[in-house]
This record gives structure tokens, C-alpha cells and sequence, in this order.
């Protein structure tokens, strides 16, 4: 099982991105899904969070400028960045939220963001 984050890039700061991560069928349609970051020498975190209700939750540092949401006939868990931050550089990986397995995460998705 892996799930495939995509979408990353270099961006200016004030600027948006929007990830993507599929998912096995399997997997996404019995489990909330989340959106984590491991910024260089920092410990990952948790960024959000959907339930397969459609319900959402978020860091207190990214609330109010990332959304992310599901599409259930694609399987595909999304984060839309925008107001992006030099702190929000990190490689972002998505899984199932309790946390699923490491090896669920593949390589992630880099984002950098330039000052």
C-alpha cells in the first residue's frame, strides 16, 4: 500500500499550491484521511485532517489559509495552500489519520517557499 502525494514545487512566499495524494480504494473510503509536514530538522507534524464525513480540522499555524477536502469517486485527498510562508517549507506526505504505517507515505511531496 502506498499513497502517492503529488504537487509540490517552489513557490514565492504569499503564494498557493495545491497537493493531491490517491489513495488505494480501500483504504479511502473507510478512513479519515491527513495531510503532514517534516520540515528540515524539525519533527513531523500534523497539518489537517478530513473524516469521511467531510469534516476538517487543522494546525492552529496553517488555519485559515490551507483547505483540504476529498473526492470520493477519485479516491484523491487534496490541500489547497494559499498565503504560503517561508515556515510552511517542508516535505508533505498524506495518510490516513489515526497516522497509518510510514511506509504508507512513499517519498512525500517537497514544498519550499521562498522570502
Amino acid at each position: 500500500v502506498q499513497l502517492q502525494a503529488s504537487g509540490g514545487g517552489l513557490v514565492q512566499a504569499g503564494g498557493s499550491l495545491r497537493l493531491s495524494c490517491v489513495a488505494p480504494g480501500v483504504l479511502f473510503k473507510s478512513n479519515s484521511m491527513g495531510w503532514y509536514r517534516q520540515a528540515p530538522g524539525k519533527e513531523s507534524e500534523l497539518v489537517a485532517v478530513i473524516t469521511t464525513r467531510g469534516v476538517t480540522t487543522y494546525a492552529d499555524s496553517v488555519k485559515d489559509r490551507f483547505t483540504i477536502s476529498r473526492d470520493n469517486a477519485k479516491n484523491t485527498v487534496n490541500l489547497q495552500m494559499n498565503s504560503l510562508k517561508p515556515e510552511d517549507t517542508a516535505v508533505y506526505y498524506c495518510n490516513t489519520w489515526p497516522r497509518g504505517p510510514i511506509e504508507y507515505e512513499g517519498q512525500g511531496t517537497l514544498v519550499t517557499v521562498s522570502s
